[in-house]
């Protein structure tokens, strides 16, 4: 007779404690990884190109924006962001009629070896001297 009820007390001693096991505890907020911001500038000739490195050291979103191109700002280049594969950049995402105010944007799913590179898609001539761009990239 009193079996039944022994179990009884004893089931509800295992629930209260159980529902008191993480009381207080607590919760674990993830922090945002900080924002890096790079700039990179260069002059383009004529058929040139420009390769510039970065490190991302987290995942998450990354951002290039061509903030300048001058002297003439409406010319057309081409940009693009990728990862470097030994001594290559492997473009991953590129914008091949990029003006000034132009942006790409990815996400890195691993940290590592980015990079940067700029080029004359048959617009840069020589007549208005060389061409300067600065790029800005943000990321992890």
């Amino acid at each position: 007779m009193f079996r039944p009820f022994g179990r009884g007390l004893l089931l509800c001693a295992a629930l209260a404690l159980a529902a008191r096991c993480g009381a207080g505890a607590t919760p674990i907020v993830p922090t945002n990884p900080t924002i890096t911001t790079d700039t990179f500038t260069g002059q383009l000739t004529p058929n040139g190109a420009y390769t510039h490195q970065n490190a991302v050291h987290a995942t998450g979103k990354v951002t290039a924006t061509l903030t300048s191109v001058q002297p003439d700002a409406t010319k057309t280049i081409g940009f693009s962001l990728g990862t470097v594969i030994g001594t290559t950049c492997q473009a991953v995402l590129a914008n091949d009629a990029a003006v000034q105010t132009n942006v790409l944007t990815g996400t890195a799913q691993i940290g590592g070896s980015f990079c940067l590179r700029v080029y004359d898609v048959g617009s840069v001539t020589t007549d208005t001297g060389p061409f300067t761009y600065t790029v800005t990239v943000e990321h992890p």
